[in-house]
């Protein structure tokens, strides 16, 4: 197995279109790690450059501790799985499967062999005479799997390869992925826009926009202490409401209200600053009391999640959302009132975080 190393990674596109702008990034060996972000903000382009598809401007890249910078994507010990899954299709699985082998000049009773038990232990064995366009999605993602798997390299390599498959297949995927990768224990960079994949599956996380890096850390740390306003408006299913506020003493005045400041931020503000007060949807609790540290709205939408139910208010000078129980009644037009949980609600100065000490209490492992 092998950990992977980047040093000021950069990749210019003729044109002088940066596309990776000096990336410094470890991952470890064994680890599951994502590379997450909009499109366009280079992941695939990162992918592709620690894979040898495309040559980096500027840098290093190593594996296994092994500068491989300026090598082919074969010589490098990666096998990688690209969106389209690129299954050959005049081959049978079987032939997909040990085309790499081949390529590796091993024998023909090896591959073969080597071809089969990946197919089995992938639950293919008996599709091994089928082409790719007699299978489905969900089959041709794991026979590209297998192709990548018969290799037995040090890193595997995941270009967005469920972004194919519909929304059932791909919780079966990702749940297949994920102890696949387990019980193999091989490197992995998975590449994704889809939050709720990285979140599930990644040991840590790289949420990455225009080249660089934004925050890297486990799926928690990313959800519970994003970093900068980009990383908190980005993850999460709903976005973190972002709300302007103003700095009065021991408290803060947001969408009209007083409220305690943050666990952990009084020494870092001042009196009459303005912020940007952050707190989850998820983080907020409906009550019917008359609590005095409360935001008062009235309710504008209420969407059906199924297990909750998502309800915008209008409040004095902000729209704030919060996630409520489905069996709570909420009536449109009403008057509602929110009460942050004190230890999850961030201060943001400029986009970026004002205290990244984790407050006193919030240590739920990862």
């Amino acid at each position: 197995m092998a950990d992977i190393d980047l040093s000021r990674l950069t990749k210019v596109f003729p044109g002088g279109v940066q596309a990776l702008n000096g990336i410094d990034l470890t991952v470890h060996d064994g680890e599951f790690f994502a590379l997450l972000g909009p499109s366009g903000c280079g992941k695939s382009t990162l992918l592709r450059t620690i894979a040898g598809l495309e040559t980096a401007s500027g840098g290093a890249v190593r594996i296994g501790g092994r500068e491989v910078t300026a090598l082919p994507p074969g010589q490098r010990d990666i096998a990688m799985v690209f969106q389209d899954y690129a299954l050959f299709p005049h081959m049978t699985v079987t032939e997909n499967i040990a085309y790499p082998l081949k390529i590796k000049k091993v024998s023909r009773a090896e591959r073969t062999a080597r071809a089969g038990r990946t197919a089995d232990a992938l639950g293919l064995g008996h599709l091994g005479e089928r082409r790719p366009g007699q299978l489905s999605g969900g089959q041709q993602q794991r026979a590209a799997l297998a192709r990548a798997m018969a290799c037995h390299p040090g890193v595997f390599l995941l270009d967005e390869p469920l972004s194919n498959l519909d929304a059932r297949m791909r919780l079966e995927a990702r749940t297949f992925l994920k102890k696949l990768q387990r019980e193999l224990a091989v490197t992995t960079v998975f590449v994704t826009h889809d939050q709720a994949e990285a979140l599930a599956m990644a040991d840590r996380i790289a949420v990455m926009d225009q080249g660089g890096l934004r925050q890297i850390g486990t799926p928690a740390e990313v959800y519970r202490r994003p970093t900068s306003t980009f990383v908190a408006s980005f993850i999460g299913s709903t976005p973190m409401n972002l709300l302007e506020a103003e700095v009065r003493s021991d408290w803060i005045r947001v969408a009209g209200t007083d409220l305690p400041l943050p666990a952990g931020t009084g020494a870092a503000v001042h009196d009459g600053e303005t912020l940007r007060y952050g707190i989850r949807p998820e983080y907020l609790r409906w009550t019917d009391q008359d609590e005095p540290a409360a935001l008062r709205g009235t309710v504008a939408v209420v969407e059906n999640l199924g297990s909750a139910q998502l309800v915008t208010l209008d409040c004095a000078t902000s729209t704030v959302r919060v996630v409520v129980p489905e069996e709570q009644e909420i009536a449109l037009g009403g008057p509602a009132r929110l009460v942050p949980r004190g230890d999850r609600a961030l201060l943001y100065r400029d986009g970026a975080l004002v205290s990244p000490v984790e407050p006193a209490g919030d240590r739920t492992p990862a």
